[in-house]
């Protein structure tokens, strides 16, 4: 049987070109409930660092559509939005959030 991070890893694959998923909806597909969401990234970060270096970090938001922009990775995670025609604003809001949200189950 496979561990809710093994389940983390393979939910977050899944995630399409040009859509987007969140945290939440990760944690809920791969089995977990509550505060599980919280988990996501840093189970994301250990099979990363394992060498799974495939996993797709900028198709993983926040509820609502807002995007994880930090100084490091701001510019590098622009492009790969603006590559896979998913629109931010001036905010860091995906514009078409609904029409881009890839729905796990």
């Amino acid at each position: 049987m496979r561990t809710f991070s093994q389940r983390v890893v393979e939910t977050a694959m899944m995630i399409p070109r040009g859509r987007v998923s969140t945290y939440g909806d990760i944690a809920r597909a791969s089995g977990g409930g509550g505060q599980s969401a919280r988990s996501v990234t840093a189970i994301l970060a250990k099979a990363y660092e394992a060498g799974n270096t495939k996993i797709p970090f900028h198709r993983i938001v926040y509820a609502g559509g807002k995007v994880w922009l930090d100084n490091k990775y701001k510019a590098k995670r622009l492009e790969l939005y603006k590559k896979e025609k998913i629109e931010i604003d001036a905010n860091g809001k995906i514009k078409n959030f609904q029409k881009v949200l890839f729905e796990l189950r």
